[in-house]
């Protein structure tokens, strides 16, 4: 039997909207920061900040810096973002009966989403832009695409908007269709990309720049798209010799108190300090297309500073279903709680191999 104390049925429906509402704030807040970023330094709005500087609230020797146009489509943003936090209230009173369980689950499938179109997008982009780069090397991208595109594809900014961000949509679209993916077939891309840098160099003495950059941007996504996985199901270290011991209590406090006040703050950490500027270490290879140094390699690198972005949305959506399950144990607790806190999580297990598939709707 588990031992706690009951709570009424106010107090439970109290803490059940609590979390709710909590949960939506901080994935409103994620969405629109992400939009606001991209409106100002791609779009050159406003924004936000921009605003507040306009009225002086920081600096009043700084106030009046919009002109008219700027200043009508920054009101513009804020009734719009103001508009999508009441529908995110709304969203959450209609679903305020809305089991916590259910809640973790999906947003379990959010952050496996946001992970399963990264996955596909890599990949695509990786395969797309290795050929590009061998046949550009070789001499033969002229001739297949004519001395124009050739010139084209040699500007980083051109090849992001013509094949980098189509097959970045492409791999979400994938995604929707493909429920399923499996980390280990990454894994052995990265394995057979190294190889064949060993066999060609080795071999037949022939190396180039891209060849390394493909196996950098493939590991670079399995190291950092597999955290979100990888928590689901309880495979990261614990560096503790007290929380093995713990009550089922005292280990969903634990967990609830890592969600709270380590994971999601630092998730917003690595968002705020990456793309808290126009130079900053997200926003700035975005903006410039940043590529390699090295002659003819491929040009992903800007897109490997995308990857912190996947890493920190996905981690703390993990991080928001991870809270709501740990309460929902205290508040509604379950016999298979015992064994979920033990490592075992049942709600992710699908198929006959739940170590190596990443689910888009966990089984319940």
């Amino acid at each position: 039997m588990i031992e706690t104390e009951p709570m009424t049925p106010k107090t439970i429906s109290r803490i059940r909207m609590a979390v709710h509402l909590f949960s939506a704030l901080m994935l409103t807040t994620l969405l629109l920061y992400l939009v606001n970023n991209y409106l100002v330094y791609g779009q050159g709005l406003p924004g936000f900040y921009g605003m507040l500087e306009h009225y002086g609230l920081f600096d009043p020797d700084e106030a009046g810096g919009l002109d008219a146009e700027q200043l009508a489509a920054g009101w513009k943003q804020m009734a719009a973002y103001g508009f999508v936090y009441l529908l995110a209230l709304f969203h959450v009173w209609r679903q305020r009966d809305f089991p916590l369980r259910d809640l973790s689950s999906r947003l379990q499938a959010i952050s496996a989403y946001i992970v399963r179109g990264a996955f596909w997008a890599v990949l695509l982009i990786g395969l797309a832009d290795m050929i590009i780069s061998m046949l550009r090397i070789e001499g033969f991208l002229g001739d297949l695409v004519g001395e124009e595109m050739l010139l084209q594809l040699g500007r980083p900014t051109f090849r992001g908007y013509a094949v980098h961000y189509p097959l970045l949509l492409l791999g979400y679209v994938i995604a929707l269709i493909w429920r399923n993916i499996s980390f280990a077939w990454l894994s052995l891309l990265v394995v057979l990309a190294e190889f064949a840098i060993v066999i060609t160099r080795f071999v037949f003495s022939y190396e180039q720049a891209y060849m390394g950059d493909l196996v950098r941007f493939w590991y670079a996504a399995l190291f950092l798209f597999a955290s979100a996985y990888t928590l689901v199901h309880e495979g990261h270290v614990r560096v503790d010799v007290f929380y093995a011991n713990f009550s089922r209590v005292k280990k969903a406090w634990t967990n609830i108190f890592g969600s709270l006040f380590l994971g999601i703050p630092l998730c917003w950490v690595i968002l705020t300090e990456g793309m808290g500027g126009r130079g900053n270490s997200i926003t700035g290879p975005f903006l410039t297309f940043e590529i390699s140094q090295s002659a003819y390699g491929m040009y992903v690198k800007y897109l490997m500073a995308g990857f912190l972005v996947v890493f920190a949305a996905s981690m703390m959506v993990q991080f928001l279903s991870y809270l709501a399950l740990n309460i929902a144990r205290l508040v509604d607790p379950r016999p298979e709680d015992e064994t979920e806190l033990e490592g075992v999580h049942h709600p992710v297990e699908v198929g006959d191999a739940p170590h190596a598939v990443l689910p888009d709707e966990p089984a319940r």
